[in-house]
């Protein structure tokens, strides 16, 4: 049914009849009665709980004497017999009789049919189990749904295959609005964990037993272990039927099933034994409703109800959510009417009676205060059977929860809860409620489920796919380095390192996986493996071998392995043996250096010369000894072969650090010239990729590789610069043609590549260090399972040795040595490696010579002190003589620079001798006295 008139064509020409009871008194008094419709199907798992609850619901609206008072609630029930044919005619005979709302129907299918015709009439759509997310207000605005809608759970279901990290699921569901709404929503909300739907089972409505086979049999050759079952309550039983007979409900096995099944599980008064050994292991949703005391009273009386009648059908969820609907509807009257509002119909002007039909199309009525009462509705706020009872702004109640059970045994038992709040749980939600909020995945838990096959140990939950076909694998067909993957005309057709190790990871799975190889590429050039990556990505290939490095834009589409070897970029440059000269000797340091070097030996000698002058009789004599000993005792230093010892104690001091500064210098010295004169020197001036950046030389990179993106988007070099190579010698003629003849300075590559081109080439040399680290691996399909146990395939590789046996097989070549990598491209030392060494040494020689000439400066004042004291020993009268003399040339004396030079170039141990022969003098002459 597309559109309102259809439908009403349908049901008039079927000869409904005209209602003529009146809805209403007479203008401002309160109507005696307001007729409510209700369809469903009475003969149904959900329909035949609902039957009763409604009923119970309107005895107890009638009898609550503070709601709709002095009015009553009319229930004008229909069977849709799980028909859209004949609900749509059902709904058109209640449109009919002048209802104010309608609840109903329990099938999505039909509540998409009628949802236009109550939306023609302003008629209010109470819908107590039209689960179809799809019913949405956008497009119904007066469909409301007072049950949860398939939104809701099928998050609930994306939650539980996060919470036991499947990746890949299979949806079975009914091929109608229903199933497919649902699963709609299952895909969208697995996406947000990651996780996909691998295969689509769809079983057509009223489907026989060999039609579900076939589908069943379709579903179990595909990879993923995990069915999601999303059908009527009716008919699904049977499903598990047949998959018992295709050996589907054995152990690797996992089922999660909707509230459909829990629906029928809690209608069963006797538990049929037969059917519940076919569902042991599974995990079912219901929907959640908080225990209360209304709820026992509820249930107490619906069980009486049913006896009384007879009635071989046990209560379900559904049975709440149709109760509780009732009271929605009641409540919304009873505020439209206290609002002054009147239950008034009028004939709509686009439904006439032409004169050739038969069809009363005027017959049908619009509800004046439709859009009042949906107002009304929207606003209801109290809590029912099912909890607190309130709709949000997308017309969904507030709250919606789960719960979780496994099937075990002749019943079932409680695992968990899930909720929109707080999501996974073993607390109840109303408990959840009353805390903030947290669904982060360390507080997701469930107690333990007994899975199918009677195992508690969580199923992988996926196996290689049954259906014939091999795993499709992408391999690049290159035109070099034949060592990593080759043609080959053995089984596989293809060889080499990389195939090897894939080959040796198949081999350790414990399940088979055929595999076919597809070269990709024409062999003559590299194929780009970006696009292969992408043809994995598009379902082209279900995954690629080779040399594929793990770089960020390829794991965006793609899932890799743990890698298998490190693969870091490199630089490549050609290398000559350097030209000897009679002046190499001078190459280890800069002239800076040399003159800083020389000045500071003649320093540290001079300042040595002064501390140990006074008390060291080498280091006196004329001034020609003197200057000798200084030039002699400095440079002898530089091979510690100097004679003259030291005995000041800042003398010592001085030397031992000048001592171990000659010795690095001397050691970095010798190890810079021994370099100079073994070592190959790089041709093009190039140590390192900061240097080849800076420069405007050419850089050449294997063709269809990262590194070409790598230099253009991470290191800006402008693409006018990189020249693609694809084979060994290619790189080797342009690394010897060089810049100037159109060739390369250098080619940046990954370390595999450069040492299989350096087991060729031994004028190349690596220069600097790896300035990228990566890794090659085995790209799969996202979220790919196969791509998690490869990789545990290959960490039990490089754990058992195997990896590194490979490797050697493949990468060990005699033929040239590359070990002498170490003095490419050797640098002159300068002062910029010495200036902190050469800056501690000037302070200790500083520091040296203040203290020395304090304690000289002290001595000097001590000696002239004594001096100006000393008695003569010709008598008084010559006594006084000398005094006057002294106090004339003392002040001279104190002035004269060559005094003080005269003290300094005494012997310390004369200046000594002196100062204490004059102090027993005076202490003598204080004793005659």
């Amino acid at each position: 049914m597309g559109g309102a008139a259809v439908a009403l064509v349908l049901c008039l020409a079927l000869g409904g009849a005209v209602s003529a009871a009146a809805a209403g008194a007479g203008a401002g008094a309160r109507p005696i009665e307001v007729a409510v419709g209700a369809l469903f199907t009475y003969d149904s798992t959900i329909g035949r709980a609902a039957r009763l609850a409604i009923e119970l619901a309107v005895d107890d609206v009638n009898a609550d004497r503070t709601l709709l008072a002095g009015t009553t609630l009319k229930l004008i029930s229909l069977d849709t017999n799980c028909s859209g044919f004949l609900g749509t005619i059902e709904a058109l005979k209640l449109m009919d009789k002048n209802v104010v709302a309608v609840i109903g129907p329990q099938s999505s299918g039909i509540g998409h049919v009628i949802s236009h015709v109550v939306n023609e009439l302003h008629v209010p759509l109470l819908s107590f189990a039209a689960t179809d997310p799809t019913l949405s207000a956008s497009e119904y605005p007066y469909f409301l749904r007072s049950t949860l809608s398939d939104y809701f759970q099928m998050h609930a279901v994306a939650s539980i295959v996060d919470y036991y990290q499947w990746k890949v699921v299979t949806a079975i569901f009914v091929d109608d609005e229903y199933g497919r709404g649902g699963v709609s929503a299952l895909g969208d909300a697995l996406a947000l964990q990651r996780a996909r739907i691998s295969y689509k089972a769809a079983i057509p409505p009223n489907s026989n037993t060999d039609a579900i086979n076939d589908v069943l049999f379709r579903a179990n050759m595909m990879e993923s272990r995990v069915f999601v079952v999303h059908v009527n309550p009716d008919t699904g039983m049977r499903i598990f039927s047949i998959a018992n007979k295709l050996r589907m409900m054995g152990s690797g096995y996992v089922w999660i099933v909707s509230d459909w099944l829990a629906a029928v599980l809690d209608s069963s008064v006797s538990g049929d034994v037969k059917a519940m050994s076919y569902i042991q292991g599974l995990i079912v949703l219901r929907q959640h409703s908080p225990d209360s005391e209304p709820k026992k009273k509820f249930i107490s009386e619906w069980n009486n109800m049913a006896r009384n009648r007879s009635i071989a059908s046990g209560l379900n969820s559904y049975g709440f959510y149709a109760y509780d609907s009732v009271w929605i509807v009641a409540r919304a009257i009873n505020q439209l009417l206290n609002s002054g509002q009147q239950i008034n119909f009028s004939a709509d002007p686009r439904l006439h009676d032409s004169n050739s039909s038969t069809l009363r199309l005027s017959t049908l009525k619009l509800f004046d205060g439709g859009e009042q009462l949906l107002q009304q509705l929207l606003l209801t706020n109290f809590t029912g059977l099912t909890g607190r009872v309130q709709f949000d702004s997308d017309r969904n109640l507030v709250r919606p929860a789960y719960d979780i059970l496994n099937i075990g045994g002749s019943g079932s038992r409680l695992i968990g809860y899930w909720s929109n709040y707080s999501g996974l749980s073993v607390v109840a939600p109303e408990i959840l409620y009353e805390k903030p909020p947290n669904t982060s995945m360390g507080v997701q838990q469930l107690y333990n489920v007994v899975w199918p096959g009677d195992t508690t140990t969580k199923p992988r939950g996926w196996v290689f796919p049954d259906d014939g076909q091999p795993l499709r694998v992408g391999v690049p067909n290159k035109a070099s380095f034949k060592e990593l993957v080759s043609r080959d005309t053995g089984p596989d057709n293809v060889t080499g390192y990389c195939i090897d190790i894939f080959i040796a990871a198949i081999k350790l799975l414990d399940y088979p996986v055929p595999c076919q190889f597809i070269m990709i590429g024409d062999g003559s050039k590299n194929p780009n493996y970006d696009d292969i990556i992408n043809m994995v990505a598009t379902n082209s290939l279900d995954a690629a071998v080779g040399d594929f490095a793990i770089v960020r834009n390829r794991t965006k589409i793609a899932e890799f392995t743990q890698p298998y070897i490190e693969s870091g970029l490199v630089i490549v440059a050609p290398v000559k043996q350097a030209t000897s000269s009679a002046w190499a000797f001078l190459k280890p340091f800069t002239l800076q250096m040399w003159c800083v070097t020389a000045a500071l030996f003649i320093s540290v000698g001079i300042v040595v010369w002064i501390l140990e002058h006074r008390t060291n009789e080498e280091f006196r004599g004329s001034p020609r000894q003197q200057v000798i000993t200084i030039f002699w005792f400095s440079f002898s230093t530089m091979f510690f072969k100097h004679s003259q010892k030291t005995k000041s104690t800042l003398g010592r001091f001085v030397l031992i650090i000048w001592l171990f500064v000659v010795l690095i210098i001397t050691s970095s010295y010798t190890a810079s010239l021994t370099s100079i004169l073994t070592v190959q020197q790089l041709a093009a001036g190039i140590t390192g990729i900061d240097s080849l950046v800076a420069s405007a030389l050419p850089i050449g990179y294997q063709a269809g590789k990262f590194t070409r993106n790598y230099l253009i988007e991470e290191l800006n070099i402008p693409e006018s610069r990189l020249v693609p190579l694809n084979t060994i010698d290619e790189y080797a003629d342009a690394l010897n043609r060089g810049p100037k003849n159109g060739g390369v300075a250098a080619i940046v590559d990954e370390m595999p590549y450069v040492e299989i081109f350096l087991s060729y080439h031994c004028n190349f040399r690596i220069v600097g260090q790896e300035f990228t680290k990566e890794g090659w691996g085995f790209a799969f399909q996202r979220d790919s399972p196969l791509a998690a146990d490869m990789s545990t395939a290959v960490l039990q590789l490089s754990e058992s040795g195997q990896l590194q046996r490979i490797h050697d097989k493949w990468f060990t070549r005699s033929s040239c040595s590359s070990d002498d990598d170490s003095g490419v491209g050797v640098i002159r030392l300068g002062l910029a490696s010495f200036w902190g060494l050469f800056l501690v040494c000037a302070l200790i020689c500083v520091f040296s010579l203040v203290v020395f000439f304090a304690r000289v400066c002290w001595q000097f004042s001590q000696y002239s002190g004594s001096e100006a004291d000393e008695p003569s020993k010709e008598g008084a009268a010559a006594a006084a003589v000398a005094a006057a003399e002294i106090q004339r040339r003392k002040p001279n004396r104190l002035d004269s620079l060559k005094e003080l030079r005269k003290f300094v170039d005494k012997k310390e141990e004369e200046v000594r001798t002196s100062m204490k022969r004059k102090a027993s003098d005076k202490d003598n002459q204080a004793t005659m006295a």
